[in-house]
């Protein structure tokens, strides 16, 4: 699942990841078989490389990424999903688009329908809230002793990144999405490790929720993170101070 760039959010998502491996494997492996469709090379289908970076970023075994590759060019039999978007408001308004990868559209849409209706929110039509985000490259790393803010930074902007923030545990790269690959490579090559390493898509204008609201929209953002036909969600929403799901 992805959120915006709030730390709070990456680290929900962290620990999610964790919890539950092998549901963020499926999910990637889907997004790899859609990928792939459009070429089995990364040197030559840069959706691909970015869905690799992520896979990799996640910890995925190779062998899952290689078999979900090969599904997606033909060379293994594959079930045939279909990318759909959906976007919607949450509790007080905030703004989420829903990415999800389905064989079977008329069940997605009823649940995801269903979930935002359970918890306070409802389903927009296509565009109704794309314009409060943008597409961005999307780097979180985690604070060390041994890494150098300044150096980072420098290293980062560098490279072509556009910014570079410090949240309380973690370093926040953003690029163009068209330097996401050079500016990733750049900063491996330098032996720098990734929590995140992704194409999202980020909030231009956030949500304030107070501590009520955000945990109304905490569980619709879990009921989401449990459809198996869902991928991403992305949201503006600026969770309650103190506020822990």
């Amino acid at each position: 699942m992805s959120g915006h760039s709030k730390w709070h959010n990456i680290q929900a998502k962290k620990g999610k990841m964790d919890a539950k491996r092998g549901k963020i494997f499926t999910k990637i492996g889907k997004e790899l078989i859609m990928a792939a469709k459009d070429g089995s090379s990364p040197d030559t289908n840069a959706k691909l490389r970015d869905v690799i970076a992520k896979a990799k970023a996640a910890n995925m075994p190779m062998d899952n990424i290689t078999r979900a590759i090969k599904k997606g060019a033909g060379e293994l039999e594959s079930v045939n999903y279909e990318d759909i978007t959906y976007e919607g408001y949450g509790p007080n308004g905030v703004a989420v688009i829903v990415q999800s990868y389905t064989d079977n559209k008329n069940r997605t849409a009823g649940n995801v329908r269903h979930t935002f209706d359970k918890f306070g929110g409802n389903l927009g039509t296509s565009g109704s809230v794309t314009f409060m985000f943008n597409k961005k490259g999307q780097m979180v790393i985690e604070k060390t002793d041994e890494l150098d803010e300044e150096e980072l930074m420098m290293l980062a902007l560098e490279a072509g990144a556009e910014d570079f923030s410090a949240e309380d545990e973690v370093y926040e790269v953003i690029t163009a999405p068209e330097e996401f690959e050079s500016v990733k490579s750049a900063l491996e090559a330098q032996g720098i490790e990734f929590l995140e390493a992704e194409i999202t898509m980020i909030p231009n204008v956030y949500t304030a929720l107070d501590m009520d609201a955000s945990e109304k929209f905490q569980k619709l953002l879990d009921k989401l993170d449990e459809d198996d036909d869902v991928d991403s969600v992305w949201h503006n929403a600026e969770f309650a101070e103190g506020f822990e799901d």
